[in-house]
């Protein structure tokens, strides 16, 4: 009896110990302490709150018109001293909310160690002294690429750049979770696809970052207007090319490349320098608030197939390619389409949505065909559109099965197309947004359309439209009258990751 009895405790003993603990605040050594509290902005937090709403008030009489039924989808913010940046920092508070928002992925650049890609400090949370956010479960997705995200220990992380602004988005935002993500010496491309992957209706991208830094008044104006100007337009090439436009460029180009891919619209919301608020005007540093905007998801709210996540289009992508395979007879390893199987197993893939599938080799076009109304679902579609755009479009001989592996894949999911009305070729114009529509032409039987992407390589309306009337088999300048029928369209699109 007494054997039994011992062998029950144990088991009890057993079972408490592999039980989750009942939950309850977060130990201090799992969380990343204010550093900056107290030099860079207030430490006592019956002084904070009010001073952030002291800025806030400033900001709001110098508001602008904020895009109607658009959506937020990203905002820069500075990260200086709150004598110094606070004002146009708190031009956040325009376009956020209480509750708004569920996560929040915060960029910002590394200041003070040096490292390749990103890090992410080792600990739970964050805390300032207006309490602390814990981090979101995602950051653990982001952990199991340590290639990309080291980790950082909480001793070592001292960056100011997530810090500063941290106390703003508590004010503004209230309850969410974080993910901080500091920046290295980073390859764009890899992160960019990392964080997308993270992105949902529900998720604010951050980015943290000043302008120039110690220019004279006038000398800072004139570059930070043109840094602003290249981000507004989503082509931040001078970022690349030249120093001292912003210490956050790596952060910075990681959101433009995911704002190209989404078709987010940015907006400026306030510029400012230190010479304008309590710096001397012969060294000053720049300051920029710019919000991004997208559609309020693609029509049809209601139904969960207007929003993908990037490793949901990764899977479409595959599906394109592996139905080109097997259509040439070049079907895919057992492992690897019963892989495919299980990934499709998702009720967002089973909903009626346009489709185009996309084939470059090298860059030049080598097929492209789709459909631009809802009847297929996006399953059916990206399948049928893949084969038609490898073996049945008009312009290209069939793709050979020694072209595809050469071939690079882009799958496009539309929303619904939408009449533009306008009244003559200019009106035309300016109502069209470059590399956010697609547009559809009709007058009669001809019709025609290009995806947003086409924007890239004719940036210019008139050319974009010019080159659409051309394609439809009109005169070039056929769109300069009101004859046209014009409809519009967005998209997400998938490039194939190499």
């Amino acid at each position: 009896m007494k054997t039994i009895i011992n062998s029950l405790l144990l088991l009890a003993l057993a079972l408490a110990l592999s039980l989750p603990s009942p939950p309850g605040p977060v130990s201090a050594a799992t969380v990343r302490q204010a550093v900056w509290a107290g030099r860079f902005y207030g430490a006592d937090p019956s002084e904070l709150g009010p001073d952030i709403d002291q800025l806030t008030r400033k900001a709001q009489k110098t508001r602008i018109q904020i895009p109607e039924n658009k959506s937020l989808r990203a905002i820069i913010m500075p990260h200086a001293g709150y004598i110094y940046s606070g004002w146009t920092a708190a031009h956040a508070s325009l376009v956020l909310s209480p509750d708004q928002f569920s996560k929040t992925i915060l960029l910002g650049p590394d200041h003070r160690i040096g490292f390749k890609n990103a890090a992410i400090s080792d600990v739970a949370a964050y805390e300032t002294p207006l309490g602390s956010v814990s981090l979101h479960k995602d950051v653990t997705i982001l952990r199991r690429q340590p290639d990309l995200f080291q980790g950082l220990p909480a001793s070592r992380d001292k960056e100011h750049s997530l810090e500063v602004v941290l106390p703003f988005l508590q004010r503004y935002l209230t309850d969410f979770q974080l993910v901080p993500v500091i920046i290295g010496q980073a390859d764009v491309q890899r992160i960019s696809k990392a964080l997308d992957s993270i992105i949902n209706r529900d998720t604010l991208l951050v980015v943290s970052s000043d302008l120039s830094h110690f220019l004279s008044y006038s000398e800072a104006v004139v570059r930070d207007r043109e840094t602003i100007g290249e981000i507004i337009n989503l082509k931040p090439e001078k970022l690349v090319k030249t120093d001292n436009r912003a210490c956050g460029k790596m952060p910075l180009l990681i959101l433009t490349e995911i704002a190209r891919r989404h078709h987010w619209q940015p907006v400026l919301l306030h510029y400012s320098n230190s010479g304008d608020t309590a710096g001397d005007r012969s060294r000053v540093v720049g300051y920029a608030a710019i919000a991004f905007f997208g559609d309020i998801p693609m029509k049809n709210t209601d139904n969960p197939a207007t929003q993908f996540s990037e490793a949901q289009g990764q899977v479409l992508v595959r599906l394109a390619r592996e139905t080109i395979m097997d259509k040439l007879g070049r079907g895919a390893a057992e492992p690897a389409a019963e892989d495919l199987i299980a990934a499709l197993d998702d009720d967002r893939f089973n909903f009626p949505c346009g489709t185009f599938v996309t084939l470059k080799i090298k860059g030049q076009l080598r097929g492209c065909i789709g459909n631009l109304t809802s009847t297929d679902t996006v399953l059916d579609g990206v399948k049928r559109n893949a084969i038609n755009a490898a073996l049945h479009d008009p312009r290209f001989s069939p793709l050979s099965k020694d072209e595809l592996a050469q071939t690079e894949i882009e799958v496009s999911i539309l929303s619904e197309p939408q009449p533009l009305a306008y009244r003559d070729g200019q009106d035309l114009i300016e109502k069209l947004r470059a590399q956010v529509d697609g547009v559809i032409i009709r007058k009669g039987h001809a019709s025609a359309t290009f995806l947003p992407q086409v924007w890239e390589q004719l940036p210019r309306p008139e050319d974009f439209l010019t080159h659409l009337c051309k394609k439809a088999g009109l005169p070039a300048d056929a769109w300069k009258n009101s004859e046209l029928e014009v409809s519009t369209y967005q998209v997400q699109y998938f490039e194939e990751n190499q």
